[in-house]
């Protein structure tokens, strides 16, 4: 059975953590999900939020740390996954915004990871990253989370999680309520892993790429194995950007708010 810890204080706790166990994961391939570099000192929120410190514990041991942005009268709750690389502080903007259309939000540092927007650190205290595979383990730990909470639950991915949001909703039908996938691709060594995991998600999908005829192709071949009805693919006529940074005015000024009207008009469609 999954332990699941919670600590809530108003700054980021300093843990330790052993290592995750390198049988108990799986490596990914040397293909690499494009990321999208932005530095940590231009990112600040611009909208306030009520900002808690929560610990998860994963079924393997490994503690992952994560930022909660509280809403009055949330809608449902948005787990937040990062791309290669990024952590938590991807959605350092990101994240207010969604408080503001009614929604509660954790963002979580995966232990495949990097300091892109600033230190993540279950991917500091693991130490060599993983592989990308490894950290489906730390996204169903939020999921697990995400169920004492008692709110409809969203999955969110950025590049190569955004693929893993797949088979983590395929493997928790009846509590994840809706996926969105940023740029998402078939990033592992099986090439056909995050098609065939779509190909079981009943729950309504959300898949935007940025404006790259690679990317495009890939993510529309994820999108078209998705059996769900209402399911969206959006894809910008101008100012996409690979991953969640496609919602980021630092990263994509002509684009973002069309990117957000979007994004907020499937979320309302969602929970209303």
């Amino acid at each position: 059975m999954r332990r699941i810890m919670v600590t809530a204080t108003m700054m980021l706790a300093a843990c330790t953590v052993k290592p995750a166990d390198g049988n108990a994961t799986q490596a990914a391939s040397q293909a690499q999900p494009r990321e999208a570099p932005q530095p940590s000192s231009q990112i600040s929120p611009q909208i306030s939020s009520q900002i808690s410190s929560v610990t998860i514990m994963a079924d393997d041991g490994v503690k992952i740390f994560a930022r909660l942005y509280k809403a009055e009268k949330p809608k449902g709750l948005i787990l937040l996954f990062h791309q290669a690389g990024s952590s938590k502080g991807e959605y350092a903007t990101i994240a207010p915004r969604l408080n503001v259309a009614g929604y509660e939000a954790l963002a979580i540092d995966q232990r495949s990871g990097g300091g892109l927007f600033g230190e993540n650190e279950t991917a500091r205290l693991v130490g060599k990253d993983p592989g990308y595979l490894a950290a489906q383990r730390d996204l169903q730990a939020a999921v697990d989370w995400a169920k004492t909470q008692n709110l409809p639950v969203i999955i969110w991915g950025s590049s190569y999680s955004s693929s893993l949001v797949f088979p983590v909703a395929a493997a928790n039908p009846g509590v994840v309520k809706a996926v969105l996938s940023f740029s998402p691709g078939e990033y592992f060594d099986d090439k056909a892993l995050i098609r065939t995991a779509a190909a079981k998600v009943s729950v309504p999908v959300f898949v935007t790429s940025a404006q790259d005829a690679t990317e495009i192709k890939d993510a529309k071949a994820i999108f078209d194995a998705v059996p769900a009805a209402g399911k969206v693919r959006y894809q910008p006529k101008d100012g996409g950007v690979h991953g969640s940074s496609t919602l980021i005015a630092a990263k994509n000024p002509k684009g973002v708010e069309a990117n957000w009207a979007a994004v907020l008009a499937f979320l309302k469609g969602v929970t209303g």
